[in-house]
């Protein structure tokens, strides 16, 4: 009897823990799909206005526990607030929605969000009818009941998630509330924020890049930001006693960008890659939204291709240009869904005036990340056969094209990618710059770089290897110059940098329509900082021209 009663008691322990296995996996596994591709989605469907916030915590050892509110009232944002990294701890936030035309007299919206541990009135003055009220994690609410046409622009609409103490928000109609959400173990340097929108989305129109008055262009490239949630740990920081060894990653670079943003004053900015550091980016929209915002409050158009890093942190590369095809100045565009790749588009820089006509125009391809068949080609992936198909039949239709035809200018063509080609490991090449470090090419070549030639492209720049700046000459069998290939030099502190002293830096790019000529040059995050670095003419009068 006795044996009895053991068996049924550790049969009953084995299914317990086989129970709490199975949701803890369930949770932890799954709900990775929803976090990844749509938490920046469910909230902020137009017409709709938020009635309520709340949030709960629950165990993630309690099998019983769980945190979620009744799914016909509630919807729950798929952001653990603790980023999952609670070892017991996990807290969601939830929202009451309604469509504006279904809002009735006797239901309330939200007018205002603050948080806090202290009741927000206490202080005020001149209050009125609307009392705050309290939420857990330090959310308070303040509500009305009355329902007025003037009030469509002042009710919070759609409510979301951000993380670390340098976050920043830059989507028009969002504001971001200064105080973290106050929970009980708040990892250190990625508290969640709650952000919200009032009123209706605002409407994002895309800017049309032009030549200035001048004749002029001017492209600032920035590659590896390597961006964290939160601020980051500086990775091999130049010089190393720099500001009493103290070091933030992501404020430092930031602060490098924006200080070269503002002394360069470039028309268009491109993100050649790894914009984000996956490994350091539990919140991959907080990091992206960093530089983003840079460049928002500048007004400073921009266009990005992804690197082999920015899709290991939270988000897709489907998901990350969703979010930034609908931020303000950005020109990113996810590309055709038939092709291989997110991030497969073309940008027309037309000429000065009140015209349509194409002066100059950008490809941006995406290269991938690793390559699917490590055993016979390690390292990184290719660009594909349809990709390049793409390039190819779009450079040949452009040239066919009205904008294309009537430019009475010799027209412009440059491509930006993030792993640079196998021709750039050519020695043979004649180089301008630094080339430091292995050239970390694909294994295979699915010879890109031919197609470019064919197509007329003058210029190819990429990122990807940190420590590499230079650009190389490519020639053909007449030992002609037949194409500028290029890196932009890492600039970000969140990724590595140490070889013999490399200060970060990035590629400004300046093509002149006038003279149909490409210059570029570099700028350092330290030391020389306002020198023009190996400064070069590599496109004259339309022609590739030799060092």
């Amino acid at each position: 009897m006795t044996r009895r009663i053991l068996r049924t008691s550790v049969q009953l322990g084995l299914l317990t823990l086989i129970v709490f296995l199975l949701v803890f996996f369930l949770d932890n596994h799954y709900r990775v799909l929803p976090q990844s591709i749509h938490s920046h989605l469910p909230l902020h469907h137009e017409g709709l206005v938020i009635t309520d916030i709340s949030v709960t915590t629950c165990s993630s050892i309690n099998p019983l526990s769980n945190c979620k509110l009744d799914p016909d009232k509630w919807h729950r944002i798929e952001k653990d607030l603790y980023l999952n990294t609670g070892w017991v701890s996990k807290a969601y936030v939830h929202i009451k929605r309604k469509k504006e035309e279904e809002l009735t007299v006797d239901d309330k919206v939200i007018l205002d969000v603050r948080i806090g541990r202290l009741d927000p009135a206490v202080g005020e003055k001149g209050q009125g009818a609307e009392k705050w009220e309290s939420r857990p994690a330090g959310v308070w609410l303040k509500r009305s009941a009355r329902r007025h046409a003037s009030d469509s622009k002042t009710v919070v609409t759609a409510v979301d998630i951000l993380f670390g103490a340098d976050a920043v928000e830059p989507r028009p109609g969002w504001e971001i509330k200064d105080n973290a959400l106050q929970l009980d173990t708040a990892g250190e340097g990625n508290e969640a924020r709650l952000t919200i929108r009032r009123g209706p989305p605002h409407k994002i129109e895309k800017p049309v890049p032009r030549m200035r008055k001048d004749g002029k262009f001017k492209i600032m490239q920035v590659s590896d930001l390597h961006l964290s949630t939160g601020t980051g740990i500086c990775r091999n920081p130049e010089p190393p006693g720099h500001n009493g060894g103290r070091c933030e990653a992501d404020p430092r670079t930031l602060e490098f960008v924006g200080r070269v943003l503002d002394d360069e004053k470039p028309d268009l900015v491109v993100l050649t890659g790894d914009q984000v550091n996956g490994e350091t980016a539990p919140d991959a929209q907080s990091a992206m939204f960093k530089i983003a915002e840079l460049l928002v409050t500048r007004k400073i158009p921009y266009a990005a291709v992804f690197g082999n890093h920015d899709d290991e942190g939270s988000l897709s590369r489907g998901a990350t240009m969703s979010l930034m095809e609908q931020l303000p100045f950005s020109l990113s565009e996810a590309g055709p869904n038939t092709i291989d790749g997110v991030g497969n588009y073309y940008v027309e820089v037309l000429a000065h005036g009140n015209n349509k006509h194409s002066a100059l125009t950008l490809y941006f391809l995406d290269t991938h990340g690793y390559s699917p068949d490590e055993r016979q080609f390690r390292g990184y992936d290719w660009l594909k056969p349809n990709q390049i198909k793409w390039f190819k039949d779009t450079a040949q239709n452009l040239k066919e094209a009205e904008s294309h035809k009537h430019y009475t200018h010799i027209h412009l063509d440059m491509a930006f990618i993030h792993i640079p080609l196998p021709e750039y490991a050519d020695k043979s090449n004649d180089v301008v710059g630094t080339w430091k470090e292995t050239v970390t090419a694909p294994g295979f070549n699915s010879h890109f770089k031919d197609a470019l030639v064919e197509e007329g492209i003058k210029a190819v720049s990429c990122g990807h290897d940190h420590v590499n700046d230079y650009c190389a000459l490519s020639k053909n069998e007449k030992s002609q110059p037949e194409l500028w290939m290029c890196y932009a030099g890492g600039s970000g502190f969140g990724g590595y940098g140490g070889y013999d002293g490399y200060h970060r830096r990035i590629r400004v790019w300046e093509i002149d329509a006038n003279e149909a000529r490409i210059s570029t040059w570099k700028r350092l995050e330290y030391g020389e900082t306002e020198k023009r670095l190996d400064e070069q003419v590599i496109v004259d009068s339309g022609k590739v021209v030799p060092v």
